[in-house]
């Protein structure tokens, strides 16, 4: 299958000290990765790098066959969905939720006087729908509870039809409830097969949603293991990433981890 990410002994470095140590990495157009380590692994670094917004201080990073540093990265981004908690400080709190949406086909935050064709209403309806939206398009942004927020992230980042998506922890802070039923809207999605190349940052494996296909597990900005979930995501693996012994329970394909007695 085409690769979509690939990390070439990629080094990030803040302070004399490396954020991202030589790490060697590829995704695939049809595999949905999860990525889990502590605080200050390089999670949210690694995001960072494939959505073009920092350069790797050494190594090759490149994204939908285009080399960051040789490329237009301004062409690039619009190919690329990303959802996080700091995209959802720029959305104005007063916005209606429909343009939250739909000023995704213009990569801007914010309506202003740009001039929306009906076939990007309809798109931004139908992807609001898909996320059980449909009934907020003309909220704000700003009252709407976590769980939606976090849903209308999601639906602004894929109303581009992206060929990677991007998605930094988005269930944290949820209540169980708004969990459940982000992680059943993933998984519907991961399964689908029109959807595209997914990367996922989270801390628990509890908030893996089903169809995911792979982990990266880091530490230190250091890989500790990468590959299908059945092969990379053991005990083992997790007690080395976490530097405490884990026990890993899986059911019906999701995941539970305890510390080991």
């Amino acid at each position: 299958m085409p690769q979509v990410l690939e990390f070439s002994d990629v080094v990030v470095r803040r302070n004399a000290r490396d954020i991202v140590d030589h790490l060697d990495w590829e995704v695939s157009d049809d595999q949905r990765w999860v990525v889990l380590g502590p605080n200050g692994a390089g999670k949210t670094t690694i995001l960072q790098l494939a959505d073009t917004l920092i350069h790797p201080t050494s190594g090759a990073v490149t994204i939908l066959g285009e080399r960051l540093g040789r490329t237009d990265v301004f062409e690039l981004r619009p190919r690329i969905g990303f959802a996080s908690s700091a995209m959802a400080r720029r959305i104005p709190a007063e916005e209606t939720v429909l343009n939250v949406v739909l000023t995704a086909a213009f990569s801007v935050v914010g309506r202003w006087r740009e001039d929306y064709e009906d076939i990007d209403e309809r798109r931004a309806l139908r992807v609001l729908a898909e996320w059980r939206l449909e009934e907020l398009a003309d909220r704000t942004f700003g009252t709407l509870s976590d769980g939606e927020q976090k849903r209308v992230q999601i639906a602004r980042s894929i109303m581009t039809d992206p060929e990677l998506l991007l998605l930094d922890e988005p269930t944290a802070s949820l209540d169980l409830g708004a969990r459940e039923e982000l992680l059943t809207l993933l998984g519907g999605y991961a399964q689908a097969p029109t959807t595209p190349a997914m990367v996922m940052v989270t801390h628990h494996v509890e908030e893996i949603p089903v169809g995911f296909t792979h982990v990266l597990l880091l530490r230190e900005g250091r890989l500790v293991a990468a590959g299908p979930l059945a092969e990379a995501l053991t005990a083992e693996s997790l007690t080395e990433t976490f530097g405490t012994p884990i026990a890993l329970r899986e059911e019906d394909g999701r995941f539970t981890a305890r510390a080991a007695r």
